[in-house]
């Protein structure tokens, strides 16, 4: 980790909204507004060709434009190797595209704080190793110098932290320590994670998630509603309609805002020379999304039991990500809990705010300057510690000696504090035996299809007339900063082979360089 000449920021880049922070000379961390006096930035993209894209336009304005041409929701689609696109000749990917919404964000914010080349990017914490690798990416394309990634919910109670006056506090080495719910549904994805923290140590409990699940499903089940009100009625499907569709989203998420403060709304719809308008109560929004709240409502209880505590045990229930703003939500996180959440953090800023802490920490730990600011700053944070766990299960290929089926045999398991290391003895399975191949996986599925592939550690040339089920020790490594390595070793002979495994897979360095160059090409307005 190098930080650069120039200023240092946070970055949350969501699925539906995206925001950039900066911890200031009063070393608040601020949310620094765009273009258009806005802390949030659309996570939209135009593409309009001749080398010009156009990020963060309204959604009345994208509403407008051919469905073909308006990139949204890539966030849902980061470290998919599946998607693919061509614009203005190029094969793009969705590093490339939510590099340029990164690019959006510092060009507006450079005309408030100068010239910004150091960041931190914020992730949900159950994104996977690919998805984290493939904002780092998305970072750098955009011409960030990425000094760290950091889960969300982390970066959320690192703003609540300091709205309470207690990050970094001197002089409190035996207060008891705080336990925080931080309850987590954006746009486009959702986690809950448990955090105990003094004022310089925050270490994560327990996580869990789902990458595809946010506000923009309770849109989608708006308009799904609007169209079986429009098939019953014309016998015609609006669905079929990719642009009918793409203006109708926008039309949903305005009557999913409405239904927040309003107990019924109102919505036209046309489609081939039919017209109908629907009346939507909270009541039966709330009755056809029930199912997606209770997801939340699960996975918020099962965080809970993770990590070992009970509702009554935690000193807050902080709630991030605009989609929180729904009165259901709150209703629901009162009757799992027995808790009123707590609502003194911005949704929309929160996580950007805490990923600019986030930063500012490592810079004052980083830099040897004197300024008053740098001062301050590391009096304030240098001291402050953060340890996490790992979201998803890391393991080996193995064969169940039952049936020869392979299983996926988690060496570490999720919610596991880091770092950690694990060994295990596995057996050959035939006589004579040259070669070894570790396949390391990332899941919790039993099954190691459903589970991705990080890598492979191979021993080759064991020794000779090998006998069958002679013992390979096999150990894994991971350390606090994402790292995995895994080393085995033929106990019988001595030879060993390791492997390092750091965010691998996605983008190469020249396509990286490449996609750089690409966007650097763009006028992004």
């Amino acid at each position: 980790m190098e930080f650069k000449e120039g200023q240092t920021v946070g970055i949350d880049l969501g699925t539906t909204y995206s925001a950039i922070a900066q911890v200031d000379e009063t070393g608040s961390p601020v949310p620094v507004p765009n273009e258009e006096e806005e802390p949030e930035t659309p996570s939209l993209v135009l593409l309009t060709g001749d080398n010009r894209v156009i990020v963060g336009p309204n959604r009345m304005r994208a509403a407008m434009e051919d469905p073909q041409n308006v990139v949204e929701r890539i966030k849902r689609r980061m470290g998919d190797p599946e998607y693919h696109r061509t614009f203005d000749g190029h094969d793009i990917t969705p590093e490339f595209l939510s590099a340029l919404i990164l690019k959006k964000l510092r060009q507006d914010a450079e005309k408030r704080i100068g010239r910004i080349t150091n960041a931190v990017i914020t992730v949900p914490y159950y994104f996977n190793d690919a998805r984290r690798k493939a904002t780092q990416d998305a970072g750098r394309i955009a011409g960030f110098n990425v000094v760290d990634i950091i889960n969300e919910p982390t970066a959320a109670t690192l703003t609540y932290a300091w709205h309470c006056g207690e990050l970094g506090a001197t002089g409190v080495d035996k207060v008891k320590p705080r336990l925080v719910l931080v309850y987590d549904l954006g746009g486009g994805t959702f986690d809950v994670t448990v955090v105990q923290y003094t004022p310089t140590h925050f270490r994560v409990l327990a996580t869990d998630g789902d990458v595809q699940l946010g506000g923009v499903d309770w849109n989608d089940r708006i308009l799904d509603h609007i169209a079986e009100e429009f098939k019953a009625r014309h016998g015609l499907d609006l669905r079929e309609s990719p642009q009918t569709v793409h203006t109708l989203r926008n039309d949903c998420d305005l009557a999913k805002l409405d239904l927040t403060d309003a107990e019924k709304t109102k919505l036209t719809v046309r489609y081939e020379g039919k017209a109908m308008m629907v009346t939507i109560t909270r009541e039966q929004f709330e009755t056809m999304t029930a199912d997606l709240l209770q997801r939340t409502a699960d996975t918020t209880e099962l965080v809970l039991g993770q990590a070992g505590v009970t509702a009554q045990q935690l000193d807050a229930l902080v709630l991030v990500g605009g989609s929180t703003l729904m009165p259901q939500v709150l209703r629901m996180l009162r009757r799992v809990t027995g808790r009123e959440p707590y609502t003194g953090l911005s949704p929309h800023t929160a996580v950007a705010q805490g990923a600019a802490i986030h930063a500012a920490i490592l810079e004052a730990k980083y830099r040897g300057e004197t300024s008053d600011l740098a001062v301050k700053i590391r009096k304030m944070l240098a001291a402050v510690k953060q340890e996490n766990v790992n979201s998803h299960g890391l393991g080996v290929v193995a064969i169940n000696p039952k049936n020869g089926k392979e299983i996926n045999h988690v060496m570490i398991k999720r919610n596991t504090p880091l770092p950690v290391e694990v060994s295990q003895t596995f057996r050959t399975r035939k006589e004579n035996q040259r070669r070894v191949t570790v396949q390391v996986i990332e899941g919790d599925a039993p099954d190691p299809v459903a589970c991705s592939l990080l890598g492979k550690c191979r021993i080759t040339d064991l020794p000779e007339v090998l006998p069958k089920h002679s013992p390979i020790e096999v150990t894994y490594a991971f350390d606090a900063a994402g790292r995995i390595s895994v080393r085995a070793r033929d106990k019988t002979g001595g030879k060993e082979a390791a492997i390092d495994i750091e965010r691998r897979g996605g983008l190469n360095e020249q396509e990286i360089d490449s996609f750089t160059k690409l966007a650097s090409d763009y006028t992004v307005d």
